[in-house]
């Protein structure tokens, strides 16, 4: 039988060992946590984004970086094979806004036990509590070395261990370090799906706020980079929330010094915004401003956006002027912030960069530096966006590279 190693039991890992199981191989999965799928316990605040009903146009304008690396792995297996696979181990599924899916139960265990159920039903051996330390190549076999020096012989290993971000799930970058040391390329490491930190100290005096239904542009000098209606949220040290995260993905690599506009009102042109406002201030005669726009924002913004205005939120509606009321309508339309930097990586979803996909058969996953080396998920340097498609690279590469080890 031919002897296939999967390290890493996370989405790719157990659909590449499900995928590489036959009836001449041996596939054993070793993951160095206490149970599979860790990381996915968190994703969709939970709930688990399966992955996304777009076609395939759809899905590669959600993948900034190499979309046209992934062309063979989509078709090969895609969103509507995943959907087949986890509802046949007893999971529904459901389809929210932005063609997101998730499981009816909102719960990512069941999504987690489907994948494990499915690969042991296969006959897949999963051996957990087993962080693999090293592989090297002797001859034709792989030789895996564990903590405390045990030592197991194969004849391929597929290399599915994630990336960097959420270390405390288990991807601490040993992927990386297992491709270098049989030559490959490892493209910068950059957090993406991340928080950004901003120069503006006020975000933290709002920390915990959250927003809906507003747009978040996001520009670099004249260039609009990213314009968007949704949730976001403020941190201690700048923002966060969906919104935010898709927008990080824009500008990961060259964050520091991007610019971020909220609007507010993003129903309400200014015209009609500042009948609004007008209408607001003669409800509210002789009152402070401070006290008199409450119904426009949270409380806790009105300082905020008086002060980015310009306006003294002692002052009165009765001394109001017409240009302090079109510098309010102009500020409600566009609160602006500045980016310093990402989060640290560690607090990203998901990991920019990884082993260059130029050294990887897209058909197969397979190194072309190393025979009977594979590699799948986030460990490549592809990613996405949003909104449930970066765990479709994670199936779509991961059954690529099982079937490929399989048959060759």
């Amino acid at each position: 039988m031919k002897r296939i190693a999967v390290i890493g039991a996370g989405p790719a890992g157990m659909i590449a060992a499900a995928f590489a199981k036959t009836a001449d191989t041996s596939v054993t999965v070793f993951d160095r946590n206490e149970k599979t799928g860790k990381k996915l316990y968190l994703t969709g605040k939970g709930r688990c984004n399966i992955t996304n009903i777009a076609d395939r146009d759809g899905f590669m304008r959600n993948i900034p970086r190499n979309p046209r690396f992934l062309f063979s792995a989509f078709d090969g297996f895609f969103n509507d094979d995943i959907i087949e696979l986890i509802e046949g181990e007893g999971v529904r599924t459901k389809v929210e806004r932005g063609g997101r899916v998730f499981p009816e139960s909102d719960r990512s265990s069941d999504v987690i036990r489907a994948l494990q159920s499915f690969a042991a039903r296969k006959g897949v051996a999963i051996r957990l509590d087993s962080r693999v330390q090293s592989v090297r190549k002797e001859g034709e076999e792989f030789i895996l070395g564990f903590r405390g020096g045990a030592e197991a012989a194969f004849d391929a290993v597929i290399v599915a261990t994630g990336g960097m971000s959420y270390p405390s799930t288990g991807s601490t970058g040993d992927g990386y370090a297992f491709a270098r040391s049989f030559g490959h390329t490892v493209t910068a490491l950059r957090p993406s799906l991340v928080s950004l930190v901003t120069e503006e100290g006020w975000t933290g005096e709002l920390a915990g706020l959250s927003l809906k239904n507003v747009t978040l542009t996001v520009t670099r000098g004249k260039k609009q980079l990213f314009s968007e209606l949704g949730e976001m949220l403020f941190t201690h040290t700048g923002v966060s929330g969906p919104l935010v995260l898709s927008a990080s993905a824009r500008i990961a690599d060259d964050p520091a010094g991007v610019r971020l506009s909220i609007d507010m009102k993003p129903a309400l042109d200014e015209q009609t915004l500042e009948a609004r406002v007008m209408r607001d201030l003669e409800q509210n005669k002789h009152r402070q401003m401070k006290n008199a726009i409450m119904g426009l924002l949270p409380s806790r913004m009105v300082p905020i956006v008086l002060m980015e205005a310009g306006i003294d939120p002692e002052k009165t509606t009765d001394s109001f002027t017409k240009a302090e009321r079109k510098r309010l309508v102009e500020t409600l339309k566009a609160i602006p912030l500045t980016v310093r930097d990402t989060a640290p990586i560690d607090e990203a979803i998901i990991t920019r960069g990884g082993v260059s996909v130029k050294e990887i058969d897209p058909g197969t996953m397979e190194s072309k530096l190393v025979p009977g080396l594979y590699f799948a998920g986030e460990v490549i340097d592809v990613d996405a966006y949003t909104g449930g498609f970066n765990l479709q690279i994670a199936y779509s590469t991961g059954a690529a590279a099982g079937r490929a080890a399989a048959e060759q």
